[in-house]
């Protein structure tokens, strides 16, 4: 078993407008990668739109229905100050939660050890009734949703180390329980959310803000310290990972100093915890990610961690 990789070409017509950081080319980017010899061997699977009722799982239904319906003919469809809909963003950001319904059935089949989804827009700001920075559905809280209804899980957990904190994703896990959300992310930073004090209804949200100008030391010492006991102490029974690539050094919108060597560390990490704790299950999507080799890069490191579970 190896990683398998979802993506499609419909993510690249999910057009942003001239000069927006969240643009096709970061998806470009990314295949670039994938068609790099030491990852040319892995399988490519095409994925697929997400079912209206997957994504109601997790999104009020008439923010759905008002998303769809939205989609311009021509032109474009601002959802908020950051966040715009044109012609070609249908598929695009209905196969990017889709994607990771697959990636959760595919790898709880045990046809690959983990997986990889590499789409765009990417989805962790995303609230139940509200875009945000550049997402429109949540996408990784749809896969761990799918994951509860389809397979009967009941321990799901979700970490993020986006620079960015993905308010989204905690606030459609904050009152359950039996879902855990951790976030690495700069702070202060947009969105403004995910201070410490954020702990949720059991103890199962963990907010590790950085300081501005951080680096792997403190990005290190927070997840071997504080988050990995967590995520033990939790026990999930599958582990998804929100992977935006935007703590890197190179990246134009934040300001952390984390590495290549960082974020394949931190995926081996999470995939040596999977390996104890839930069979290795990991379904890992693609979030942010501004400067194109920062991207590269970044995934790359990230890629090669899961190939080698």
């Amino acid at each position: 078993m190896t990683t398998l990789i979802f993506t499609h070409s419909d993510c690249l017509a999910h057009d942003t407008g001239p000069g927006h950081p969240e643009a096709p080319e970061r998806l470009a980017v990314v295949w670039e990668v994938l068609d790099r010899a030491e990852f040319r061997d892995l399988e490519r699977r095409d994925a697929p739109e997400a079912e209206i009722a997957q994504l109601a799982r997790v999104h009020d239904r008439a923010y759905v229905e008002a998303v769809l319906d939205g989609v311009p003919e021509h032109g474009y469809h601002r959802l908020d100050g950051d966040t715009l809909l044109s012609p070609g963003s249908r598929g695009a950001i209905l196969r990017a939660a889709g994607s990771v319904c697959a990636a959760v059935d595919a790898v709880m089949a045990g046809e690959a050890a983990n997986a990889f989804c590499a789409v765009r827009p990417c989805g962790h700001h995303a609230e139940p009734a509200r875009a945000m920075g550049f997402c429109v559905f949540n996408n990784v809280a749809v896969g761990a949703l799918h994951a509860r209804d389809r397979h009967g899980l009941s321990r799901i957990a979700v970490v993020d180390f986006d620079v960015h904190h993905g308010n989204g994703t905690q606030a459609m896990f904050t009152d359950d329980p039996d879902l855990f959300f951790a976030s690495t992310h700069q702070s202060p930073l947009y969105p403004g959310t995910g201070a410490s004090w954020e702990r949720g209804i059991a103890d199962n949200i963990l907010n590790l803000p950085l300081e501005p100008y951080s680096g792997s030391v403190e990005f290190r010492q927070a997840v071997e310290r504080v988050l990995l006991p967590a995520l033990e102490a939790f026990g999930p029974e599958l582990l998804l990972i929100s992977a935006g690539f935007d703590a890197h050094a190179r990246d134009p919108l934040a300001q952390l100093g984390l590495t290549d060597a960082d974020f394949e560390w931190v995926t081996r990490k999470l995939v040596d915890l999977a390996d104890r704790q839930c069979g290795g299950r990991v379904v890992s999507v693609l979030e942010g990610g501004y400067d194109a080799a920062g991207l590269a890069e970044g995934c790359a490191a990230h890629l090669r961690a899961l190939m080698r579970a």
